[in-house]
């Protein structure tokens, strides 16, 4: 058996008193127009998988199998991905459910942040017995052994444990960074510091102090966004503080008061709310030794089981690319792309550096060359193509102005990067 997985039933007493609660985020305007009409954590990712899957199974693997998940914007394919895709045994007590923001006598407010969603959830899963709270973030690639993690808070006595990752000075800008005492405790929690404050970071960390004698490529330790609460001190602050936002203001506030012990997390972890984040991350696995797969023989990531045929190709070259199943390519180039699930690519097309969504069904053929899919002669280079969308015959998506952001005629462009949004159809003999 593998020492993971053998870890996390060690711990199965302690983790059958863990609930976890997954974070569905706001509006998702960075990820726009993938998070037109889905939330952030159903935004689909390695052509077969969506983001809630990341950490579903991570919490599934660890044997916590009472999650919810906190949402308010386009809820309704993320509660129906949800609902055909974890099924859990009814006699185990186990569920995961969605939580959508709701108006209600006593507070009439959509979730206003991260501890705000939790507070108004509280309602919901106050009356669970569990002595921990795991609180993830629906936007994030990592696999994490959760049952490590609670373990850790547990043999620490901390009242708040906050998984922790070194980073480099330049993205250390762009995350919450922590400060220690010599004891390894979390003394001061800044948010998204600029670099003339990062130096000051540095110098203010105690000779020999925990977690300050990583690699000097990366000096500075960055809160992750998974956090685990021991029961008690969790209701206390939500109820007692006002803050809405963990990060900004009830984690900082938090610090006099109780024992806020850090998580040392050396593996691979993206942030993937952005269209670039989410483009790379993507491309990322196409890559031979990727940091992060989503194959794993101990750990595999779930996903919606939908039974689809082999993926049937004819006469094409591919390279560094991920093929999912029942797709139908025809005389083709495909290079450094994930190609996602149904996905129709005809003869004389090539394909480089491209996320391909796939499709929710199989389309026929049409006589004005907007048939489901990718038509004939076409040529796209750093596009990501959502679902069910159409490139007519001839059409070349380049960028060939190498535009950073625009909004075109069925198509946006952010960070270089063409998106082609779902259902559209992008005319034959169109170019970018």
């Amino acid at each position: 058996m593998a020492p993971g997985r053998l870890f996390a039933r060690q711990c199965l007493v302690m983790l059958t008193d863990t609930l976890a609660i997954i974070l569905g985020g706001g509006q998702g305007s960075r990820l726009f127009p993938l998070t037109a009409s889905r939330s952030k954590p159903a935004v689909p990712i390695g052509g077969k998988y969506r983001l809630i899957d990341v950490p579903i199974s991570s919490c599934l693997h660890a044997d916590i199998r009472r999650i919810y998940v906190l949402t308010q914007f386009n809820s309704a394919s993320l509660n129906r991905h949800i609902s055909n895709t974890y099924r859990l045994d009814r006699f185990s007590g186990g569920f995961v459910e969605i939580l959508a923001a709701e108006q209600t006598p006593d507070n009439p407010n959509w979730y206003q942040g991260t501890a705000d969603a939790v507070r108004q959830a509280a309602r919901h899963f106050r009356g669970y017995p569990a002595d921990y709270y795991l609180i993830l973030a629906g936007d994030h690639l990592y696999r994490m052994n959760y049952a490590a993690l609670i373990d850790a808070h547990r043999q620490q006595r901390a009242d708040i444990t906050i998984a922790a990752q070194p980073v480099d000075a330049d993205t250390a800008t762009q995350m919450g960074i922590f400060r220690f005492d010599r004891e390894g405790k979390i003394v001061a929690f800044e948010e998204k510091p600029n670099a003339g404050r990062l130096r000051e970071i540095a110098r203010s960390i105690p000779e020999g102090a925990t977690f300050a004698t990583h690699a000097d490529a990366e000096p500075f330790m960055a809160s992750m966004g998974v956090y685990v609460f021991s029961r008690q001190i969790l209701l206390d602050m939500l109820e007692r503080e006002s803050g809405d936002d963990f990060g900004r203001e009830l984690i900082p506030g938090a610090l006099a008061r109780y024992t806020v012990k850090p998580y040392l997390y050396r593996g691979f972890w993206a942030d993937v709310g952005t269209i670039e984040s989410f483009y790379e991350a993507n491309i990322m696995l196409c890559r031979p030794g990727a940091p992060f797969r989503f194959y794993d023989p101990d750990y595999p990531t779930y996903t919606h089981l939908r039974h689809l045929p082999g993926s049937r190709l004819t006469d094409c070259h591919i390279r560094s690319s991920i093929i999912d199943d029942g797709c139908f390519l025809e005389q083709c180039t495909i290079e450094e792309s994930v190609v996602g699930i149904r996905t129709v690519v005809r003869s004389g097309t090539r394909i480089t550096r491209s996320v391909l969504l796939g499709a929710d069904y199989y389309g026929h053929d049409e006589a004005d060359g907007s048939a489901l899919g990718i038509g004939r002669d076409v040529v796209i280079d750093r596009v990501i193509m959502d679902k069910n969308a159409r490139i007519g015959d001839g059409s070349r998506l380049t960028n060939e102005r190498g535009l950073e952001h625009h909004d075109g005629d069925g198509y946006y462009i952010r960070s270089g990067i063409i998106i082609v949004p779902k259902g559209v159809v992008i005319p034959a003999g169109t170019t970018v």
